[in-house]
């Protein structure tokens, strides 16, 4: 249904959850993906396994250290020339309780606005820039609907407060460059079946009760974000960028 081939993607935090799924649906669009793992270089092999190798590139680096995250971005154009398309996925949810010592909440916050937001804000400057050299080219970052409505666990103040960040810069950029080709979009997704989302249940009094309180009383399949962000790696939808898309099941409707 999408047709990306001949295009570069960079896609952050493709090894395990709606990365994975994506970089599947990247490859299978005929896409050329630069897929970003911190440590689970497995995971990611797992994922582009279906890519045919002369599509997919692994790429290494933590995004709390921005010279690694700045030596990907080189790495990644230098493989095609060019990035068309920058998915910001890749991301941290760590508890940062409100009654926490100062060393804890400190080193949440710090980990939190290091991966989720600095990292991920100097891909999105690089990108921006190689965009407006090129003529255009698209942006998709990874919101949550905890940077519309607050987190519902409050232990996960670093976190929303972090997807809420990366979520205006993204907007940002959308609005100073919309005329200049630069598409940016925010997707915002709500409980996910994904790890990530498994462990944090299982902290607030487990799946069954979440799941009751959604209104499709489902989880979110990581396909169905991997299918939309890999629609808006076309760039076919231009007066759709700035926009904040909520995949939630309608269990939080602004």
């Amino acid at each position: 249904m999408h047709d990306l081939t001949g295009r570069t993607v960079l896609l952050t935090g493709a090894s395990k959850g709606i990365g994975a799924a994506t970089a599947e649906a990247l490859g299978a669009a005929g896409a050329n993906v630069v897929a970003h793992y911190g440590g689970d270089r497995a995971g990611a092999e797992a994922a582009t396994a279906a890519i045919p190798a002369e599509r997919a590139l692994l790429v290494q680096a933590d995004l709390a250290d921005l010279a690694a995250v700045r030596s990907m971005w080189e790495r990644a154009v230098a493989w095609r020339g060019r990035v068309d398309v920058l998915v910001n996925n890749a991301a941290v949810m760590l508890d940062s309780p409100l009654a926490a010592t100062d060393a804890v909440w400190d080193d949440a916050w710090e980990r939190s606005l290091d991966v989720n937001v600095k990292g991920p804000a100097a891909l999105l400057r690089a990108a921006t820039r190689h965009h407006l050299e090129h003529g255009g080219g698209v942006i998709v970052t990874l919101s949550s609907w905890a940077a519309q409505r607050g987190a519902g666990n409050p232990d996960l103040i670093a976190y929303s407060g972090s997807k809420a960040a990366i979520k205006a810069a993204t907007q940002t950029i959308a609005r100073a460059h919309a005329a200049d080709g630069v598409l940016a979009y925010v997707v915002a997704p709500g409980v996910v079946r994904t790890q990530m989302s498994e462990v944090s249940a299982r902290r607030t009094g487990g799946e069954e009760a979440l799941t009751a309180s959604l209104a499709m009383r489902e989880w979110v399949p990581p396909s169905e974000l991997a299918d939309l962000v890999t629609y808006l790696a076309t760039g076919r939808c231009r007066h759709l960028t700035g926009a904040t898309l909520d995949v939630n099941g309608a269990s939080y409707v602004r």
